[in-house]
This record gives C-alpha cells, structure tokens and sequence, in this order.
C-alpha cells in the first residue's frame, strides 16, 4: 500500500513507484525518493505500451456436442486491443483432474507469471486460453479432455471451442501460432492433442503428465461404470507413449513438425510414465526436450513450470 496523500502528483508518484517494485523488485518500504527518481529515469526508456494492463476475462460457451455450457478464462496481453488488426498466438493451457479453469488463474497465478515475462521480454505476447473440461469426478462429474462414452470433450474442443475462441478473440488461427499445454491430467491430454492433432499445434508444453496408465490400473475399480473407472480406461486406450511406439512412418514425419517439451519432477509418482514417453519419443527419432527438476506433483511446481512454458512456446511461434 502507497502511504500518501492522494494529491495528483502524489498519485503519480505512487503508481509509478508501484511499476517500479513490479517490474524491477525493488524493495519498496527501503526505497527513498532520490532511489525512485534514478528507476524513474529508467523507466522513460522503457515503450510505454509495456505500463498497458493485461486482464483475464471469463467466457461460456454452450456445447451441442457435451449438451451443456462450458466456461473458459482467456488471459488477454497487455496491448490486446490497442492496435486495430493487431492478432495475437495462442496457447491453450489445461488444468488437471477436477480442477477447472480457474485453477491456472487463482493457484498458478498465470495473469502475474505471463505478465513479468512479457515485461522482461523473455516471453511473446500471446493469448493465453484456459477452458474447463469438467468438475470432481470422484463426485461423478465428467472431467477430461479427451473422448470418452457419454463426454466427447476432445470433439467439442475441435469442432466447437477451438473456433469460436479464435473467431471471438484477436487470434492469428493457424497452426505455426498456435500452442497447447497441460498438467497432470490435463499435460496428457495436451500431449494427446499435440500426438493426434499435429497439424493444429506448433509446440506441446507437458508438465507432469498422465501420459498412460497400466492397464490393470482398469481391474480395480468396484463400479465398472463410475466416471473415474471410464476416464481411465479411456486413458489407457489413448496412451500417449503407445501412440509414438505405434506410430508408421507418415505419422512420425508429422510428429517432427511439432515441438515438444516434457517437464516433470523428481518426485512425481508420474515420472517413470513421463521417461518411457520421452525415451519412445528419442527412439522414434521424434526431437524432444525433457527435463526432470527438483519438486513434485503439486502448484509449486506448475507454477515454476509457467516461467518455463512461456518461452519455449514463444520460441515455437512464427515470427
């Protein structure tokens, strides 16, 4: 909080002493006027469309294919809407099993994360789409983002979703600007995208990914019929690493055409999944970066993910 009069030039002073604690860490209680002034200066060299505000807003959607309305949090860049005919790439950011979209928004922070590195330029400006493919489904509520009986989610989010965001919003559409990310759940089911949908993605960001699951991890469900029991075997007939492993020669030569990075923690109960994915991937000849860092399955981890995502994502999008 800026303790002072809230004259205008006090005002200013505040707002931009503020920018100046965001963007450069300063320490804001210790800095004196004569600190401030010299960050001042600095900032005057800085474009002023960087002291643009970015937002997040909610969207909905009503499904013919899912027979119900989906919502979405779009995370829109600091200069979405400043300059006309100005469009944007996109990346598509999943959350995992019963979470919603608003997981990325409220617990991995993603507006603050995307904003340091558009300001530090380590990141593009993108837009950044976050939809929901369900609730708890340990209270048997549909969640996932892949087809199964009764909740064709992968076919609402190609047919459905996917066209109305980038007609709705400032988004290039094509392939070479577009990105799709995920975790947990959510990581295997943008990797499956990326795996099946090649020609729709130019990057895949997986963070801790359900990549595939045994397949007598189907036998011991007690209700062959709940939710949870069909979204697994759902998961094993779709395993990530049997599509690379079975993969002709066409369909290789399409992979290649996508970038892929897997990032996974040392202390997931996830990882063995996430190596046999990137040692299939290697054995292909598929290139895939693949790094394991200190952490496990939990936000911390995601969030640290985000400043990871961003940039190579960036990196991916035609220039």
């Amino acid at each position: 909080m800026c303790n002072v009069n809230e004259s205008p030039g006090n005002v200013i002073y505040c707002n931009l002493y503020a920018w100046c604690v965001f963007l450069y860490g300063l320490n804001f209680k210790s800095m004196d006027k004569h600190s401030f002034f010299i960050a001042l200066w600095v900032l005057c060299f800085i474009p002023v469309s960087l002291f643009s505000r970015s937002r997040v807003v909610n969207d909905t959607i009503f499904s013919k294919k899912l027979n119900t309305e989906r919502t979405c949090s779009v995370y829109l860049p600091p200069s979405y809407g400043e300059v006309p005919g100005k469009k944007y790439p996109v990346l598509y950011l999943f959350h995992g099993m019963s979470q919603t979209n608003q997981d990325w928004v409220g617990r991995g922070h993603v507006q603050e994360v995307a904003d340091r590195l558009i300001y530090s330029q380590e990141a593009r400006e993108m837009i950044i789409v976050m939809p929901d493919a369900g609730g708890d489904i340990y209270k048997e509520i549909w969640n996932g983002f892949f087809n199964m009986p009764g909740w064709l989610y992968e076919d609402f989010f190609f047919e459905e979703f996917l066209p109305y965001v980038e007609n709705k919003y400032h988004v290039i559409g094509d392939k070479e600007n577009r990105a799709v990310a995920g975790l947990s759940m959510g990581g295997g089911g943008a990797t499956g995208y990326g795996l099946w949908h090649a020609d729709k993605f130019a990057s895949v960001y997986a963070m801790s990914a359900l990549m595939s699951i045994p397949e007598e991890g189907a036998a011991r469900f007690d209700n062959p019929d709940s939710k949870l029991a069909i979204l697994t075997r759902a998961v094993i007939e779709r395993s990530c690493i049997k599509r690379v492993t079975d993969a002709d020669a066409g369909t290789i030569q399409a992979l290649k055409s996508v970038r892929w990075f897997v990032d996974c923690g040392d202390d997931d109960f996830l990882l063995d999944r996430n190596i046999e994915f990137f040692q299939a991937m290697r054995k292909a000849g598929i290139p895939c970066q693949f790094r394991v860092r200190d952490g496990g399955h939990d936000w911390e981890y995601w969030h640290s993910a985000l400043y990871r995502c961003l940039p190579f994502v960036s990196g991916t999008f035609s220039k």
